[in-house]
């Protein structure tokens, strides 16, 4: 049985909870200092500090300024221009600017992107670098050995395009602006607001002024509101929000939110619910063995654009109080090429997950989707949730990596520092802990602490306690880039990944 309680120690630099496990006592430090772990409702020093929040109305809202969002609001006002229609679409973005927070040196198929816009030369879309060659090979220590690249195979890559995928995105916010789309970037959705009736009534935005320890600062203000007829979460729905939808849809059970292996059902979630719709890669469209996203996020975008269009500009709409359901669009994704081409990939990624590991997942992918092209009559199961695959460290051994030589390997701190990240020093770390004891007592205990290698920022730590008698977990929330591979990897799901205040994260600018 554990006991928590706080213990007030003067000019202590950290809250200590006691608590006691097994018999034994130990201290553990108060980490997480997030009002979506300790509500203000309880907290003595928000009393009589003003709460509301202003609200604006739009038709539809759109959380995430990736290329799922953007395509869907560039679709929406060209319906709306098309048909001579006022409609109002409102985009919210994290980042400081439109691809701020989009890293990825891409492969771009332009399939959506030419139904989206058939000139878009012509528009100067990004798209400067043709695909002319394709070498796809096996890497041991010592050699190269070539793999033959077969007409047809998802990896071919004949008429794409290398980019610069945080360009791209710029420019179709470039795009949406230019056809009268209101982007706000600096704001991130933080909450999902309902309905009376349950359905979703649109999003609220981070505040801005709270100290670390979770106390309002001495300006504070307060999110503001955006309700629609529909909201859209694309790539802004950030693990927490994503989560608050799954569960109180029941989109799917068991489910694990951004986890990009697509076997179709086995790993998409419903798409549609009162209120609201997911796109791009909030419930994953991600062509794993072809390791695309893009053209399939936009395509999803669209169709939902698509979908919404007739419902929210009806002059006798349905629903004028509550959030509209649009089931169509879900019905429109099953007759679209996205789900023709992830059907007929459904098997490739968990063929891996066989006694011949890599080799056999390959000699499945040569002889069924080259021959069959997915049209196979079974699917093959995943090996389940990532956070499920770790091993205790009593069974594996430490992996001696060779020192980074500044060349070709550079250490983890210098790579961070590319990436421009910066975050108000000053607010509670948005990286939240359920249980401020599990990662000590649990991740530290029988797995040696894993967080430490996951994270790709050297954001958590594990430092000796100021005792000097056992060890404490450091979140160094500063160095986040906002990948949330922690919220999934974490295997006690102990780790609820929020949205830290608007603007904060990374500055990739087209890296």
């Amino acid at each position: 049985m554990r006991v928590l309680k706080t213990v007030q120690a003067e000019h202590a630099s950290l809250q200590l909870y006691a608590w006691r496990r097994n018999g034994s006592s130990a201290v553990t430090p108060r980490i997480t200092s997030h009002y979506s772990i300790f509500p203000r409702d309880n907290d003595p020093r928000w009393e009589g500090v003003e709460m509301e929040r202003f609200a604006d109305e739009a038709d539809v809202v759109i959380v995430g300024g990736g290329p799922a969002g953007l395509s869907a609001a560039i679709r929406l006002k060209q319906l709306a221009n098309e048909q001579e229609k006022e409609l109002r679409v409102c985009l919210v973005e994290k980042a400081s600017q439109i691809g701020a927070h989009t890293l990825s040196g891409a492969c771009l198929e332009p399939s959506a992107l030419i139904e989206l816009f058939p000139d878009w030369k012509e528009r100067g879309a990004p798209l400067n670098t043709p695909v002319t060659e394709d070498l796809f090979s096996i890497l041991t220590k010592k050699h190269r050995i070539p793999v033959p690249m077969l007409p047809g195979l998802p990896m071919n890559n004949h008429g794409n395009y290398i980019v610069r995928l945080g360009h791209f995105v710029r420019w179709l916010g470039e795009q949406a602006e230019e056809l009268g789309v209101e982007i706000y970037p600096g704001y991130a959705a933080a909450e999902v607001l309902f309905h009376e009736d349950g359905s979703v009534k649109g999003i609220a935005t981070n505040d801005v002024g709270i100290a670390k320890d979770g106390s309002p600062k001495d300006v504070f203000e307060r999110g503001m509101e955006l309700h629609a007829k529909v909201t859209l979460f694309g790539e802004g729905c950030h693990g927490h929000l994503a989560k608050q939808l799954y569960q109180r849809f029941n989109l799917r059970e068991n489910c694990e939110p951004q986890t990009y292996a697509i076997g179709l059902k086995e790993s998409l979630p419903k798409v549609t619910f009162p209120g609201g719709m997911l796109i791009g890669c909030s419930p994953g469209f991600m062509n794993v063995p072809k390791i695309k996203g893009t053209h399939t996020a936009m395509k999803s975008g669209m169709l939902a654009a698509e979908a919404i269009f007739p419902k929210v500009t009806a002059e006798d709409p349905a629903s004028e109080t509550t959030g509209f359901h649009i089931p169509e669009y879900e019905e429109n994704l099953k007759k679209s090429w996205i789900w023709k081409e992830l059907y007929s990939v459904r098997n490739i990624r968990p063929s891996f997950h066989n006694y011949f590991g890599l080799y056999g997942g390959m000699l499945y992918t040569g002889v069924f989707y080259w021959i069959f092209r997915g049209k196979e009559p079974w699917t093959l199961k995943h090996a389940g949730l990532d956070s499920a695959q770790l091993k205790p460290a009593k069974e594996c051994l430490p992996i001696e990596y060779p020192k980074p030589d500044g060349k070709l390997s550079f250490d983890l701190l210098s790579s961070v520092a590319l990436s421009g990240t910066n975050h108000e020093g000053d607010q509670p770390p948005h990286l939240t802990l359920k249980d401020d004891s599990v990662p000590v007592a649990r991740n530290l205990a029988i797995y040696d602490g894993p967080e430490q290698r996951f994270c790709p920022a050297g954001v958590y730590e594990y430092v000796p306690l100021e005792t000097g008698e056992g060890m404490r977990l450091q979140i160094n929330a500063q160095n986040c880039v906002h990948c949330k591979t922690c919220d999934i990897k974490d295997p006690s799901q102990n780790i609820n990944w929020v949205v830290p205040e608007g603007s904060g994260g990374p500055a990739y600018n087209g890296m």
